[in-house]
């Protein structure tokens, strides 16, 4: 796979329009984990940026957390001032991103999502996220996902 799938295309423009300069890659096999990912590109885990959609209140959200740990849903909620977070059904964060599972990027969504970043991604000068597709991914400062997403960081583990 060398040419972008469309839903990356999507993500690319996203880019664009937020004043984001950096390139897509395309991977030759999925990178729907963090250990992919970073055995992919050549990273450390905690560098990788998971975009996780969990249902707050009943409410998608999405929620860029670092490959390094595990969110864990009372802290998520707690920091982010809901009563309950629970991960949101595949179906879900199909509906809300327009993006599968495994390649959820953290802009190029039908509608723009309330997000919130894990504070551990600012110990990293570069993190890599997802591009729209489990097969691309694109390298970012924390300063760029911020300016993408607009995202509040919170804690998360």
């Amino acid at each position: 796979m060398t040419a972008l799938p469309e839903r990356s295309v999507l993500v690319e423009r996203h880019l664009a329009a937020a004043g984001v300069d950096t390139r897509i890659r395309v991977l030759p096999d999925s990178a729907r984990t963090a250990p992919e990912a970073a055995a992919a590109i050549g990273c450390e885990v905690a560098a990788i940026a998971n975009s996780l959609v969990f249902l707050a209140d009943g409410e998608p959200v999405l929620v860029m957390t670092s490959g390094g740990h595990r969110a864990d849903l009372t802290t998520v909620a707690r920091s982010i001032g809901a009563s309950e977070v629970v991960m949101a059904p595949a179906s879900v964060v199909r509906e809300a991103t327009g993006q599968a599972i495994g390649g959820v990027a953290p802009a190029g969504h039908p509608q723009r999502l309330r997000t919130y970043i894990d504070e551990a991604l600012t110990e990293h000068t570069e993190i890599w996220a997802a591009a729209g597709h489990p097969h691309t991914v694109m390298p970012l400062t924390f300063a760029d996902l911020r300016a993408l997403t607009g995202g509040e960081v919170v804690t998360v583990a």
